[in-house]
């Protein structure tokens, strides 16, 4: 067990954090309002022996706020891969760490992932204390459905990966969900609305802030409401999916299985008919055994 005896304080009032039992804690921090904590991630944060930290400076805010003084030390992109043995064999000890991102879920278009894969190797526990999160946030604002969904993370700056990334995405049913920088977003917008068409969407600006807003619109709406314009904080963009494709006209299909069937043997008349219209194949099969039963 974590033997540590710190506690953090809430408008004044001081608070004890219980021990911890050893292992890693995934905690959620606020994506901007520093009250969408929970207390368990507050008492986690108190407990832990070693807070690591996407960015040290970004993190001292909000455990400044609520004066956590745990010992700190930085995780991110450039040194996790290095850092994940040290880390491991430390909780594999007896420690107890808690790993925070800038702001959000941890892993979330953030640094963790090869901790977490690290831990998973070892045997060794790892505890999600959720929270907060701007995927879930914008998601659940937007207006769109909710039902099945995918998140993509960040697109790739440049523009021609950026529209292939969007191409391989053009048939996906489920409602999409991006992370986008401030500099990009008014290009992106205008790269969706070039291959989506009007597609419903909507861009979550400044969550749970003061200034807090969400735009909704067709994506050429809001391609031209941000074309030019740099905003700022990162945006959450959520599009509608693709819309399922009407059934081919029964009429159509059947008439263009009788012309292939003048001219090939039928499985191939089959298979030809089936690929063409998106059709399962047993149903133009037997189709095509009904027409030649009627000739």
């Amino acid at each position: 067990m974590n033997d540590t005896n710190s506690g953090y304080f809430i408008a004044g009032t001081a608070f004890p954090a219980p021990p911890l039992a050893p292992g890693l804690y995934v905690v959620a921090t606020p994506i901007g309002n520093l009250r969408d904590i929970t207390i368990r991630a507050l008492e986690t944060l108190a407990a832990a022996s070693v807070i690591l930290c996407e960015d040290t400076r970004m993190s001292a805010r909000l455990l400044d706020h609520y004066g956590i003084r745990g010992r700190r030390i930085a995780l991110h992109e450039h040194n996790e891969r290095a850092k994940a043995e040290e880390i491991v064999s430390r909780i594999a000890g007896g420690a107890a760490i808690a790993l925070i991102s800038d702001a959000g879920t941890p892993l979330l278009s953030d640094p963790g992932f090869p901790l977490i894969r690290a831990m998973a190797e070892a045997g060794q526990p790892v505890f999600p204390i959720p929270g907060a999160s701007a995927l879930l946030s914008a998601l659940v604002v937007a207006g769109l459905p909710t039902d099945a969904f995918a998140f993509h993370g960040f697109l790739p700056p440049k523009a021609g990966a950026r529209l292939n990334a969007l191409k391989g995405l053009s048939d996906s049913r489920e409602t999409l969900v991006f992370y986008e920088s401030p500099r990009r977003l008014d290009d992106t917008l205008a790269a969706m609305a070039e291959l989506w068409g009007t597609r419903q969407a909507a861009v979550a600006l400044e969550l749970t802030k003061r200034f807090e807003r969400v735009h909704r619109g067709t994506l050429p709406e809001l391609a031209v409401q941000f074309a030019d314009t740099e905003t700022k904080g990162e945006a959450v963009i959520v599009v509608a999916g693709a819309a399922e494709a009407a059934a081919p006209d029964a009429a159509d299909w059947q008439a263009a299985l009788l012309a292939a069937m003048a001219d090939q043997p039928l499985r191939a008349a089959v298979d030809e008919v089936a690929d063409k219209f998106g059709l399962k194949r047993k149903e133009v099969y037997d189709a095509a055994l009904a027409l030649k039963a009627e000739k």
